[in-house]
């Protein structure tokens, strides 16, 4: 037994023909492309990278280059799998739906490498649409509001952040030293709106001892 699963992993290699080669990369250049415009129409301008979204459909061509060395040899997967495991990747992802679009091109590019054209390419029309429908969704942008205020000043600014925001705006950091006071409170983009944050920004400063008054947009995404 132990000859004849030997002579199995050596032997049964699968080489393709050109025909079946030409096929499949061809397949693989149509999923990849299918992955490129969904990627440029799902995501916005600020976080849109052109030079990841090309990665993205050289991945796919990549992984089923790979996918077609393999063929049904054995021996040569594992070899593949031990070869491929030293890599390691430092590329920061800018946005969580990144890694599900690398996953996306793996799956699609192993598909056309197999010659399984009807679930690579369906399955890529249902991504594609999907992303299209649900791919602009917004992440749950916050805001903090940092404020610096002089000791003396302290019931004053919890006063108008009370007013203007009804106890919803949460104090997330106060730290206070001799003469200075800094808060930093968490607000909503909603209740952002509904405040304009001009009028805040009067409010506070026409309070004696308010320093400064920032507002900066905490988000889920890396911007660069």
């Amino acid at each position: 037994m132990n000859q004849d699963l030997l002579y199995y992993i050596t032997n049964n290699a699968g080489s393709l023909s050109m025909q079946e080669i030409i096929v499949n990369f061809i397949a693989a250049l149509t999923a990849g492309f299918i992955i490129f415009m969904s990627y440029r129409f799902s995501h916005s301008q600020a976080v849109y990278s052109h030079r990841f979204n090309i990665s993205l459909w050289m991945l796919t061509v990549v992984t089923t280059m790979v996918m077609c060395v393999i063929g049904n040899n054995i021996a040569l997967s594992l070899g593949m799998v031990g070869a491929l495991s030293i890599v390691r990747f430092r590329t920061a992802i800018k946005d969580a739906r990144d890694t599900a679009y690398i996953f996306w091109c793996v799956a699609a590019g192993i598909c056309c490498g197999v010659s399984d054209f009807l679930i690579g390419l369906l399955g890529s029309m249902v991504i594609f649409l999907l992303m299209l429908v649900i791919g602009n969704a917004r992440g749950n942008n916050r805001y903090l509001l940092v404020i610096h205020c002089d000791y003396q000043s302290q019931a004053e600014v919890e006063g108008v952040i009370e007013e203007c925001y009804s106890g919803k705006a949460r104090l997330c950091t106060k730290n206070a030293i001799r003469e200075k006071v800094e808060y930093i409170f968490e607000i909503t983009e909603n209740q952002l709106k509904k405040t304009n944050a001009s009028l805040l920004t009067e409010k506070l400063f026409a309070k004696e001892g308010v320093n400064s008054v920032n507002l900066v947009e905490q988000n889920d995404e890396i911007t660069g």
